[in-house]
């Protein structure tokens, strides 16, 4: 099997969720209980680092497209951050530019919520 992990950081206001390996069909499951542990914890407003992404499929696509709805009805949202050119180009062939928010790196990600906040 593939090698993947999950990493969950908090600050006050954002949950960072890090990814590490291979993302596809036999590890979306913790991706999934990364994101189903959040909602629990009312925490909505979600960074995904990708930093450490080697690739991702379709499967993994597609945790992201089960939870935003929820996220998104408790005026959170998710946004993506630092991600290689090879898996930003799956997101981008998609469409997902259209419906989430790409960042060049955390910071930017995080900083955007303030503004969010703030407003």
């Amino acid at each position: 099997m593939a090698d993947f992990k999950v990493g969950l950081r908090e600050n006050s206001t954002v949950s960072i969720i890090d990814l590490n390996g291979y993302l596809d069909a036999h590890t979306a499951p913790e991706l999934e209980s990364a994101f189903t542990r959040l909602i629990e914890e009312k925490r909505y407003n979600i960074v995904v680092n990708f930093s450490e992404l080697s690739y991702i499929s379709s499967a993994g696509l597609g945790v992201f497209m089960a939870y935003v709805e929820a996220v998104r009805e408790n005026d959170g949202d998710i946004k993506f951050c630092s991600m290689t050119p090879k898996v930003f180009s799956i997101f981008d062939l998609l469409g997902f530019p259209l419906l989430y928010e790409f960042f060049e790196n955390e910071a930017d990600a995080v900083q955007k919520y303030s503004t969010m906040i703030k407003h």
